[in-house]
């Protein structure tokens, strides 16, 4: 049976239920409108190869292990002071690792997901990958910067969109994505790398670098849409249909329709999680702080997800709390 088939069948039989499970916090749940009957055949039971649980490292960061492997997903540990969350941002903060925090956390690795090249998404990926010698996988601007930091070619693995990578027990797609806008439409630090720069210094130093999203499937486990940033090709989410979706919480009112068009684009997953709401220049340290106005703004997407995709379930996850879907 096509995956996508398989996918739907699990999400109308089980669409009046969210089969999470965690010690975090989640919020509440909207009243599920009733199921349309499914046509679809019940599937096969598929090989299940080992646990799977998530992690929320802060900001759009995860860490997924499926059985003996390790998938991380914008890994952002050190959380450095950039004054942006105190109304004094400083576009030449220096690059600052913090090895301390992120050792204790990343003992392994096999592979690690870049959205985009952003500080807050990238800085710490060079010193994990040469530490655990995952593989990582970005943008040509991933690629370049991985160079630029001393990692090897062999190492590093440029995508745009449209890829499906087979790992035996899950695959991961690839799709092109986009980053939000600020109020002044622009957006922070634009720009790519086309050819290795000097060793980034700054958070200047690293551009977006243009936005992927990516769907991990497991074997006999969730689909799970993972993003970067608030903002949408719905026209590259076609056939996706995740179980769970992570999604960036919007910071500006300037792309329009955002939440309408991700969540009819990945068919109104069961579960969606909200990401990069919280403070991500503090420790890691629950509940995870966040600022009095991005308060108003994931309540806000909260309700909006609730009216949009009533049969949805919002969690909202706190800080290294295992999650099962």
């Amino acid at each position: 049976m096509p995956s996508l088939d398989r996918r739907r069948f699990l999400r109308d039989a089980a669409a009046t239920t969210a089969l999470v499970s965690a010690g975090g916090l989640a919020a509440g749940v909207a009243t599920p409108a009733q199921a349309a009957p499914s046509t679809a055949a019940p599937t096969p039971t598929a090989r299940r190869k080992g646990a799977v649980s998530f992690r929320w490292w802060g900001t759009a960061g995860w860490r997924v292990d499926i059985g003996d492997r390790t998938v991380l997903v914008d890994p952002f540990l050190s959380r450095i002071d950039t004054g942006l969350f105190t109304g004094a941002f400083k576009t030449d903060t220096a690059l600052t690792v913090r090895t301390d925090v992120i050792d204790p956390r990343v003992d392994r690795a096999t592979t690690v997901l870049v959205t985009h090249t952003h500080w807050d998404h990238f800085m710490d990926v060079p010193y994990i990958a040469k530490r655990t010698g995952a593989r990582v996988f970005g943008t040509l601007t991933a690629y370049h910067l991985g160079l630029a930091y001393g990692l090897p070619s062999t190492q590093l693995s440029a995508v745009k969109g449209g890829e499906v990578l087979d790992f035996g027990d899950h695959s991961v797609e690839v799709v092109g994505s986009l980053h939000s806008r600020n109020p002044s439409y622009s957006v922070a630090f634009p720009g790519v790398r086309v050819s290795p720069p000097p060793q980034p210094a700054t958070i200047a130093d690293l551009p977006e670098g243009d936005t992927l999203g990516y769907l991990l499937r497991v074997d006999g486990g969730p689909s799970v849409y993972f993003t970067g940033a608030s903002d949408v090709a719905e026209r590259n989410l076609t056939g996706l249909a995740p179980d769970v979706a992570m999604v960036a919480m919007q910071n500006a009112t300037t792309t329009g329709d955002y939440l309408p068009r991700l969540l009819a684009g990945l068919d109104y997953p069961k579960v969606v999680v909200p990401v990069h709401y919280d403070n991500f220049e503090t420790a890691l340290q629950n509940p995870p702080p966040v600022a009095p106005t991005d308060r108003t703004r994931l309540n806000e997407m909260i309700a909006a997800v609730r009216r949009i995709s009533p049969r949805s379930r919002v969690l909202v996850p706190e800080y290294e709390t295992a999650y099962h879907f």
